[in-house]
């Protein structure tokens, strides 16, 4: 999925916004006029995910603060929050719970029974959303230039923590049964789709196709930078962080195990309670726990800011790129902004640090990142191998490199990553499965506001279409025929309005101009 998925769309995503040098929404509505609400979809999923995304960071600062007390609170069962039922102890039975499972369930979320009894605002988790929310707000509200600079440390410091946890974990008895269960395969389950749509979503997830955040980030590269070397060094270190990382958590599931003396296969867990429930537990059990604690919760940290950078650098560039003098007019100054759209996102985060918030999270995280990435990722490759071409593509890299993209690059983006997008798209409607928190199924009442969140992005795009439609001149056939050509908007944007069908014009005349101003760049004046 890596190779015929992954690098090719990174790849094109990446010239993109370098040749268009325009966030996702003007970028698309260039390349493809009918479909310009992709890009304005994905600048609403960057928002909504960036709203609750941030919850996670309030999580590992939680945690990290906790990690400073000694015994770790989530070592033993001694506690006041703790239940009748706690165990120092993974076990399988549905009865008993874990010392950790209880600190991260009663004590850090004080979680209600479901989504329909909403409890209190968690006043502890407010304050540190709000933390989060400035520590975000100092770190991107310079721009790109100081974004870059933070993130030297940011993306960097992780490594030190990851290696220095692996050899740590590596001496501890269990480590290989752990690393073995992680790194040895079960071949029958490639009969599986289901593991092929995984393996899609995990690429898309990780390397962030869809977001936006790729389109906005290369917007600001120079014109000449060599495309094709950063796509291969961003896939390649990505993939090897992702397995860097499966070796210090499953080493640590395998430590557990041996102490517990239950397969890996059944402390194994997804979501946030690997993070936040198993691997806490191991650490608690190890040689200078705090220590431990405190770097692997800094690390979260890091990375938890990282991505949160760039689904905020998103909706402000894009929002900039389209309303540059009104904003500037209200706001005085971009950092003033930047600060607006972080409060607002802080604001539209609260529910996530309720008592009910763990079920908010869940319920948003389902339906945004696993429903409505694959629906953008399938119209964005129609509008950008398709629409505008895989011909003017390499063109365009020709023009900024020097070089055209190869054959493998070309039939990847004309027919194999349509072509699985829409298979992995298809199969995602056909399995889906409503979403759950554990054994907690969520009522159909929540299961439709889940739908609306998925539509708040979704619905950009027939929007985008209708739009289009409706500016453009002449017949129906005609507006069509127009929507997809690329720059049409361009050049619509600059003839006067009787030119363009208004209402002075005669019915049925449409006079083309012949003094329109071309942009600059020689390839669209090819086009045009």
């Amino acid at each position: 999925m890596l190779v015929v998925l992954g690098i090719p769309l990174l790849y094109m995503e990446l010239t993109l916004g370098q040749y268009m040098r325009r966030g996702p929404v003007h970028a698309l509505a260039n390349v493809c006029p009918l479909l310009k609400g992709v890009g304005i979809a994905s600048v609403a999923i960057a928002f909504i995910m960036c709203t609750y995304y941030n919850v996670v960071i309030t999580w590992a600062l939680y945690y990290l603060f906790s990690s400073f007390q000694s015994p770790l609170p989530w070592k033993d069962c001694n506690n006041t929050w703790n239940t009748p039922n706690c165990t120092s102890h993974a076990t399988n039975s549905s009865y008993s719970s874990t010392a950790s499972q209880e600190f991260f369930k009663y004590k850090m979320l004080e979680q209600t029974s479901g989504v329909e009894e909403g409890g209190v605002v968690r006043w502890e988790l407010l304050l540190i959303l709000l933390l989060a929310w400035i520590l975000v707000y100092l770190c991107i509200f310079k721009g790109v230039k100081s974004t870059g600079k933070v993130v030297y440390f940011t993306a960097l410091f992780p490594y030190v923590i990851l290696i220095a946890l692996l050899i740590n974990n590596a001496q501890l008895p269990g480590a290989v049964d752990g690393i073995t269960f992680f790194i040895v395969p079960e071949w029958d389950k490639l009969r599986s789709v289901e593991v092929w749509v995984n393996a899609a979503a995990q690429i898309f997830n990780s390397i962030g196709i869809g977001f936006g955040s790729l389109l906005a980030m290369s917007s600001y590269n120079s014109f000449n930078n060599n495309v094709l070397k950063d796509t291969m060094t961003i896939a390649i270190i990505n993939s090897l962080t992702s397995i860097l990382a499966g070796f210090v958590i499953f080493s640590a599931l395998g430590y557990m195990s041996y102490l517990q003396g239950m397969p890996v296969s059944k402390l194994a867990v997804d979501g946030p309670g690997l993070v936040y429930i198993v691997y806490p537990q191991a650490f608690a059990n190890m040689p200078v726990a705090q220590l431990w604690a405190v770097m692997f919760f800094f690390m979260l940290l890091c990375l938890g800011l990282d991505s949160e950078f760039a689904m905020v650098e998103v909706m402000v560039t894009s929002l900039m790129d389209q309303f540059y003098q009104n904003l500037i007019q209200i706001f005085k100054r971009k950092e003033l902004f930047v600060l607006a759209i972080c409060g607002v996102a802080f604001l539209l985060g609260i529910p996530c640090v309720m008592q009910v918030g763990i079920y908010v999270f869940q319920l948003m995280d389902h339906y945004t990142a696993i429903v409505s990435i694959m629906f953008l990722a399938f119209f964005e490759v129609v509008a950008i191998c398709w629409c505008y071409g895989v011909t003017r593509l390499s063109d365009n890299l020709e023009e900024m490199t020097g070089k055209r993209a190869n054959i493998f690059f070309r039939i990847c983006w004309l027919i194999v990553a349509p072509l699985l997008i829409a298979v992995i798209l298809i199969f995602s409607v056909i399995q889906f499965k409503p979403a759950r928190y554990g054994d907690y199924v969520f009522p159909p009442w929540a299961q439709g506001v889940g739908w609306v969140i998925a539509m708040g992005s979704i619905i950009w795009i027939p929007l985008g279409a209708v739009h289009t439609l409706w500016v453009l001149p002449g017949s129906f056939m005609q507006r069509l025929k127009l929507s997809i050509r690329p720059y049409a908007l361009d050049e619509m944007s600059k003839m006067p309005y009787y030119e363009r069908g208004g209402r002075d014009a005669r019915p049925g005349v449409f006079v083309i101009s012949a003094d329109i101003q071309l942009p600059e760049k020689p390839q669209i004046q090819r086009d045009l």
